[in-house]
């Protein structure tokens, strides 16, 4: 298959995260070529500057890990990140509202976000592991609606990250209208290729350069 580099979101999202290793991401991301870098806010503006030029974007998070924050705290970060140089952002919904099924709480604040990001990617976290299948249908329909550019499995801090089940069924749900980020244990290259043939459009993973290594030494022995 073609590299699977530009379906790649580079990602560090580790609390302790620190400069050298947000310009270290960057400069594997060009190498590699992956589709973005995925950070902290904190650093948005230092990948921004890092990878000007490029045709690696720059991804950070509004609403993370929890997704507890206000809707007006959230438009904010998401403001934020796009002025700092951001153009996509990966938001965490209301998972409180999705437990109770307050469907419109979660799309109304989707669509803040989508609205507060002007034209940059939005990818909506619904934390599969969470919820049973219909309530996961039913949030990947709403994203869906909302403005949204994907909607992504997991976040990787909660108790697991993206199965194959749950990428087969996100992208059965969204029938093409939208893509689907798995994220989350996507550690090497033999399940990043099974979660694209579920479904997923994207790969979150801090693994990609681990990944990239594998994916040529297994074309090399084709």
């Amino acid at each position: 298959m073609d590299s699977p580099a530009n379906f790649i979101d580079h990602t560090l999202l580790k609390p302790d995260a620190s400069k050298g290793e947000i310009a270290a991401l960057c400069e594997e991301a060009v190498e590699h070529g992956f589709a973005s870098v995925c950070v902290p806010p904190v650093f948005v503006t230092q990948a921004s500057r890092l990878l000007y030029g490029s045709e690696v974007a720059v991804c950070t998070v509004v609403g993370f890990p929890l997704g507890y924050q206000t809707t007006e705290a959230k438009v904010f970060e998401a403001h934020q990140a796009v002025a700092s140089g951001a153009g996509e952002v990966d938001m965490v919904i209301n998972l409180g509202a999705a437990r109770i099924t307050d469907y419109a709480a979660v799309r109304d604040e989707v669509r803040k976000i989508v609205a507060a990001t002007d034209s940059g990617l939005v990818k909506v976290i619904i934390e599969c592991c969470l919820f049973d299948e219909a309530v996961k249908r039913n949030l990947a329909e709403i994203v869906a609606e909302s403005g949204a550019d994907y909607v992504k499995t997991s976040t990787g801090f909660a108790a697991s990250g993206a199965t194959l089940e749950d990428v087969s069924l996100l992208f059965r749900t969204v029938a093409g209208r939208i893509g689907v980020k798995a994220a989350g244990g996507i550690r090497d290259w033999p399940t990043c290729q099974a979660m694209l043939a579920a479904g997923a459009t994207r790969i979150g993973t801090s693994a990609g350069v681990k990944i990239m290594q594998q994916w040529r030494n297994s074309a090399d022995l084709i």
